[in-house]
């Protein structure tokens, strides 16, 4: 018996203030200051805005990063282009097998080298 009245109260308590058509107003009937909604309303706003000028400069730092990635990509164009034709240059050398001709490129290679390594740095 006691059971029954404990789970009766339990049941009460779970579904008190729901009738069988729907809730009872009186029971959620909280009125919202229209103070407190200017105020929500106004901190979403500052939030849109927060939000706009994140994704804006987000979209400039993008923009500014294929900006250096497509230069990039160019001069590395660039440099293979050289470095073929530097290559070519020491199949011909070693074909031709000579000394002094050696000499002259590898002397150019490294003048090359120290100064593409200056201008970089």
């Amino acid at each position: 018996m006691q059971e029954t009245r404990e789970y009766r109260r339990n049941r009460n308590a779970l579904f008190d203030g729901i009738e069988e058509g729907g809730i009872r107003a009186t029971s959620y009937s909280h009125e919202i200051d229209e103070q407190d909604n200017e105020r929500a309303l106004e901190g979403l706003q500052d939030r849109v805005i927060l939000l706009k000028r994140l994704s804006g400069d987000i979209n400039e730092e993008v923009e500014s990063h294929n900006r250096v990635l497509d230069r990039m990509g160019n001069d590395m164009d660039s440099s293979r282009g050289i470095l073929s034709g530097t290559m070519d240059r020491f199949k011909t050398v070693f074909e031709t097998k000579s000394s002094r001709r050696m000499f002259t490129l590898v002397a150019t290679f490294v003048v090359v080298f120290l100064v593409v390594y200056y201008l970089t740095k």
